[in-house]
Formats: C-alpha cells, sequence, structure tokens
C-alpha cells in the first residue's frame, strides 16, 4: 500500500480530475453516512431564521456547544431584529463575550439586523444574494440558513467539510467557495444541506483532524486518504 501523505496534503486527486468517480464514490459514501448519523442536523439551537442568522454569526471561532449555552438566554431576551438593532452595543456585547470577538460580532449583528429593518421589514430575507449583502454575513452563514431555515439546498463549507472532501478525494480546493463549486457539480443537489451536516458528524466522531481513525471508518474503502491515493 502506498505510503500515506499527512492529512492536510495538497496531493490528494482533486474532483475535477475525475468528476465521474467523484459523483459515483459520492452515491455511494450518502447512505452509508446517512446509516452511521441517522441523526445529523445543524448542530446549532434555534426555533426560526432570525435565531439561526444570530447563531450561526456567533458560532464563527466558538464551539456549538458553548454558542447554544450563550443562546439559550439571549433567545429569550432578544426576540426581533429589532431588539438587536436598538440594543446598547456594550450590553450585547456583554451577552455575547464567552463566545470570543465579541465586538465584531456585536457589530455584524446590529449591523445585518439593522439592514433587514431597513429592506427586508425586519426579517431574515431567503436568497444568496440578500443574505450575503447583510453585514458579517457570507456564503457559508447565507447556506446554512438556506438549507436550515428555508429548506434550499445549501452545501456548507465549514473547516470539516473542506477537510474531509479534500481527504476522501472529491477536492483538491482549499478554497472555501472553490471547494462548495466543486461540491455542487458532485454531490445531487437535494442533498446538498444533509451532506455538509454528514461531513461534519464524520469529522468531530472518526474522521479528526490531529489523527483519523481510518480503522473504524465507514467509508474507508471509498476514502482517498485511507487507500493512500
Amino acid at each position: 500500500m502506498v505510503a500515506k501523505k499527512a492529512a492536510g496534503s495538497k496531493a490528494f486527486k482533486p474532483a475535477e480530475k475525475d468528476l465521474a468517480d467523484a459523483k459515483e464514490r459520492v452515491k455511494k459514501i450518502i447512505p452509508i453516512l446517512k446509516k452511521a448519523y441517522p441523526d445529523a442536523r445543524c448542530a446549532l439551537d434555534h426555533q426560526n431564521p432570525l435565531e439561526l442568522l444570530m447563531a450561526t454569526i456567533l458560532s464563527a471561532q466558538c464551539t456549538d456547544v458553548r454558542v447554544n449555552i450563550v443562546t439559550k438566554d439571549l433567545f429569550k431576551k432578544y426576540r426581533t431584529a429589532r431588539d438587536y438593532a436598538q440594543a446598547d452595543i456594550g450590553k450585547l456585547e456583554e451577552d455575547i463575550k464567552s463566545t470570543g470577538f465579541y465586538h465584531n460580532k456585536a457589530k455584524n449583528i446590529q449591523g445585518a439586523c439593522a439592514a433587514m429593518i431597513e429592506k427586508h421589514g425586519g426579517e431574515v430575507p431567503a436568497t444568496m444574494e440578500e443574505l450575503t449583502a447583510l453585514p458579517g454575513v457570507g456564503r457559508k452563514t447565507a447556506n446554512v440558513l438556506l438549507g436550515n431555515a428555508f429548506g434550499i439546498p445549501g452545501i456548507v463549507t465549514d473547516t470539516h467539510v473542506i477537510r474531509l472532501s479534500r481527504l476522501i478525494g472529491l477536492s483538491g480546493n482549499t478554497d472555501a467557495v472553490k471547494l462548495e463549486q466543486d461540491l455542487m457539480e458532485i454531490v445531487p443537489k437535494k442533498e446538498w444541506t444533509l451532506f455538509s451536516h454528514l461531513l461534519i458528524f464524520h469529522g468531530r466522531q472518526v474522521c479528526v483532524a490531529r489523527k483519523p481513525d481510518c480503522s473504524n471508518c465507514p467509508i474507508k474503502e471509498l476514502c482517498a486518504y485511507e487507500k493512500g491515493v
């Protein structure tokens, strides 16, 4: 067997060189991961699009567990976009401080909510173009909202999705937007949202960053890293 390369290597075969193979492997990978992680879903607690948007902004450089602890009280205190937009910035920062980078996050929260009040009647918009026009909202956050709040398929290229897509051999890209475009070609559109959740669950439980547990991986026979490609 060929010796494996480092987990972050760029040498794995990118999808664009063998699109047909990547598509076929994904067709096999998805049902296996569905069976392994039947509860795969968005890990951020929320009851509506506004709560999910706030939680996703807070999740930058922070664990979902910590965000859920913070939002348990935050969502009781702030219920509308206007509540956030008109809040005292110092108090809002204090409310979200434990998620880290709280100055910037508070600024983005208030900016996004002010924009929603001005342009969308205080509601979270449901298109990629409108979402990414909000302060602090990029494609990753927009896809979280589209897929989990509005039922519109979207691939969330978080660190797990980027890392596993490269390890498995679905894409050679490290750039989130380029990798998202690769996966949009490879993964059936109806599975985009769930596929992201499946990779995230797999990345947290088995294919961990420091040392992938290949011996217990249900998709090892379909993985470029396991095969030393």
